[in-house]
Parts: structure tokens; sequence; C-alpha cells
């Protein structure tokens, strides 16, 4: 059997990138990217995540996700701290310049998924995001065995 998914899951990312940076520029969100915001929507979601959960959640790899944490700092979106329960932890923190951006970010991020997900019914949803959880823990465990 022939499949596409990969292909068409790689050309749905590229689309999407431009489209929602699009959409952030018309926001007027313009001090950071969409790969920058996906780093703070983790964190509106869950502040002070260890650097090494925050690559897992994002699915960023640990060099990307440093550069981009430096870029961020720099900004003054966020700030990393030692864990005080494990000092060779660090933990990645919000600023209140971040923090007062959450909800326009969230306004962009719903009308994303609305185009996402124009014309599929609660049910096609449902089932189309439970293959896709499939496929990410697929991907996880082989990455994790290697």
């Amino acid at each position: 059997m022939e499949t596409g998914g990969g292909f068409l899951i790689s050309q749905i990312k590229q689309i999407q990138a431009r489209i929602f940076g699009e959409l952030l520029r018309e926001a007027g969100i313009e001090e950071f990217n969409g790969a920058q915001g996906r780093i703070l929507y983790v964190l509106w979601d869950e502040d002070g995540v260890p650097v090494t959960a925050l690559a897992r959640r994002t699915g960023l790899a640990k060099t990307t996700l440093t550069s981009m944490l430096d870029r961020l700092e720099a900004s003054g979106f966020l700030r990393r701290e030692p864990d005080a329960a494990d000092r060779r932890q660090t933990r990645v923190v919000l600023t209140p310049l971040a923090r007062s951006m959450s909800d326009r970010y969230d306004a962009v991020s719903a009308r994303m998924t609305a185009i996402f997900y124009e014309g599929f019914s609660p049910s096609e949803i449902a089932v189309f995001e439970g293959a896709l959880r499939r496929i990410l823990r697929n991907l996880q465990e082989r990455e994790e065995g290697s």
C-alpha cells in the first residue's frame, strides 16, 4: 500500500506556518514568530517548566530550543532559573510581558483552528486528532528508543 501521510503532514506544517505568521502580523503580534509562540503557548499553560520537559512538549530539539530561548530571553519574554529542588535542572519562567500577550495569541490560535477545521464535524476532528496522537506516540517511541 502506497501512502503519503508524512508528505501531507509536511506540506500542512509549511502552509500552516505561513498562514499562522500572517495571522500573527494581522493581530499586531510581531515580537515573536510562530515557533517561538509554541514555546510561550506551553508556558502559558504551565509556567516554570524544566527545559527538558519544554523540549519534549514542543517537539523541538534541545539545540533548537536553546537558541530560541536565548532570543525570547533577550526580548524580555522569559528567564531561565535554577530549579530550587534540583540545581541540575533549569526552569523556564514567563515575564509579565509574555503573560500580557496570552489573550491576543489565544485569539490568533482560535482563528487558525477555525481555518484548519473548516467543514469538519466534531466526530471527524476527534478521529483525526486521535490518529495524529497515535502517529506522534509512534514517533516519540522510536526517537526515545534510538
